[in-house]
């Protein structure tokens, strides 16, 4: 199981050089952004409402402005002998109750006969924008100077019997104006202002979320882990699969793609495919399923036979995902082979160079006792069944690493009281290609042991193990008959299973699994029948390399 952990690397000899951290980035960037845009909108609103207000105080001055001249009593004032008597009064109480800056009545001559300041009555009006109202007859909103000061008006002329005989003219001053949007802009700048410092303290949050959220990882960290992770990945032998929790296929490596499709492809080929649809790996959904680690499990991938483990992902206690690795094995095989091999070699010096030291000192002693006969009568004893084996082995078999591991199991069997005896009219004269060869040597260095083990416990007179082999015919036959316990008939059909094993105590069931198949790898066969010796007895054959070929 792979737990996952928010732990961000604390060696700054592991990161890339940063020069401001991803929060202050997140945080001057979203802080700049928010700002930038409620200044726009500030001033969008601003400059809104300044016109909204224009337009507002245009339209009310407008609409007093025709209230007024259309009062019946106004008009008829207009042939009043002091008109200003009667219309000043009147239009008094209307200024007052509108808020109006000013309301203005002229005559067609443009003299006042209305006027907040009473001195003004009587003289001529300030701004020189009635003539569209006096000549036109039309009613407007201007802003102009008057003697108030600037100002917002609106004019609309006053009509007598269906002649203009005046103008009305109500204003508000524009100071006062912007007076009150000037008000509105502050509470607008003070909520938008408000809006900002909240906004920047939620970007702040979260940017705190996602840094937490990226393991406490800056960007530019997470680049290179994953340039470096993904080169690992790539790089790695063994084959990877990792699926999310609904099974689907988030990641391939390079080595999985050419065991599941002979190829490397483009990820848009895989990811987001459900491994059920993947039809070289449907051996890996019973291990899918499986809420427990697994750990070199045999299967077929495609076309080849793995060992696939299995490892789901935890984040958080909660499974986020599993990952498959598996490795071909092929190539374990080769190797256990190899290390089997040297294995061999290594017990076989082992047991010379142990018995020749034996040897040594027997002879020591023998001289040290006075016995000069019989210390030499040994060294002959001796040296004539060296010589017997090895000119045994010269003879009777052409191959030199053949005939050297055989001479080493011979000595290792000599060396802890075993009787091994090779028939007479064995041979082996047939040149042997390399990959006969490492079949044959790892068979023969296997069966031996197994042999050797096999009898090691039995009684000094019960030790035997026979021999026989011949390239007599189209064929290469290997023999090995021990006189152990044999193997019980219902574990028969078991001997040459991966991981069957009749041996206590040790971690087992390989080499004759591994004999099969490299004995089947170049087309021969092995078998298991009863000895002459009363134990197992181990028979191998293999076509000559003509046959092999041929096949």
């Amino acid at each position: 199981m792979i737990q996952l952990h928010k732990r961000p690397s604390k060696n700054p000899h592991l990161q890339p050089t940063i020069m401001i951290s991803f929060k202050m980035k997140m945080v001057l960037l979203v802080g700049t952004l928010i700002i930038a845009i409620i200044t726009v909108i500030g001033l969008f609103i601003g400059h809104f409402i300044s016109v909204t207000m224009e337009a507002q105080v245009g339209d009310q001055a407008l609409s007093v402005a025709e209230s007024v001249a259309y009062i019946p009593e106004l008009a008829e004032a207009f042939g009043h002998e002091d008109p200003a008597s009667i219309i000043n009064p009147l239009v008094t109480p209307i200024q007052k109750a509108t808020n109006a800056e000013f309301i203005v009545v002229g005559n067609t001559e443009e003299i006042r006969y209305a006027h907040p300041d009473t001195s003004k009555i009587g003289k001529k009006m300030v701004g020189e924008d009635n003539e569209k109202a006096l000549v036109y007859g039309e009613s407007y909103v201007s802003k102009a100077t008057g003697s108030l000061g600037d100002s917002v008006r609106a004019k609309v002329p006053v009509y007598l019997d269906g002649r203009i005989v005046g103008v009305v003219s109500v204003g508000y001053l524009v100071n006062d104006i912007q007076s009150i949007i000037t008000s509105y802009n502050i509470h607008l700048w003070i909520v938008l202002i408000t809006v900002a410092i909240v906004a920047v303290m939620i970007a702040i949050l979260i940017a705190s979320y996602l840094k937490k959220t990226l393991f406490g990882l800056e960007p530019e960290e997470i680049a290179h882990l994953f340039i470096q992770k993904e080169t690992i990945l790539q790089s790695t032998h063994e084959g990877i699969i990792a699926v999310n929790q609904h099974g689907m296929i988030t990641m391939l490596n390079s080595a999985a793609q050419r065991l599941l499709f002979n190829q490397v492809i483009q990820p848009e080929q895989y990811e987001g495919m459900a491994i059920k649809d993947l039809a070289p790996a449907q051996q890996l959904l019973r291990l899918l399923h499986d809420e427990n680690n697994r750990i070199d499990q045999e299967m077929m991938i495609g076309n080849t036979i793995v060992f696939a483990n299995k490892a789901p992902i935890y984040f958080e206690n909660s499974l986020v995902g599993t990952v498959f690795t598996f490795r071909n094995k092929t190539e374990i095989d080769l190797l256990t082979k190899e290390l089997t091999s040297i294995k061999q070699y290594t017990n076989a010096l082992r047991a010379q160079t142990h018995e020749f030291s034996n040897k040594l000192y027997t002879i020591l002693g023998l001289l040290q006792l006075g016995k000069k006969e019989e210390a030499i009568h040994y060294i002959q004893l001796e040296s004539s069944l060296q010589k017997s084996w090895i000119r045994l082995l010269i003879q009777k078999v052409s191959d030199p690493q053949v005939s050297g591991l055989l001479l080493g199991k011979l000595n290792q069997a000599s060396e802890v009281g075993i009787d091994i005896a090779i028939q007479e009219d064995s041979r082996l004269e047939t040149r042997l290609s390399e990959k006969q060869r490492e079949a044959l040597l790892t068979a023969i260095g296997n069966l031996m042991d197994n042999a050797i083990d096999a009898v090691n416990q039995k009684p000094s007179a019960d030790r035997k193990i026979e021999i026989s082999f011949t390239d007599i015919g189209n064929d290469i036959i290997f023999e090995i008959d021990d006189a152990g316990e044999g193997v019980p008939d219902l574990y028969v059909r078991l001997v040459f299973e991966q991981g069957f094993t009749l041996k206590k105590g040790e971690h087992g069931g390989f080499g004759l699994a591994l004999t099969k198949q490299l004995i089947e790898g170049v087309n021969g066969e092995i078998y298991l029948e009863e000895g002459d010796l009363g134990g197992a007895s181990f028979v191998l054959s293999i076509p000559k390399e003509g046959r092999e070929s041929d096949a």
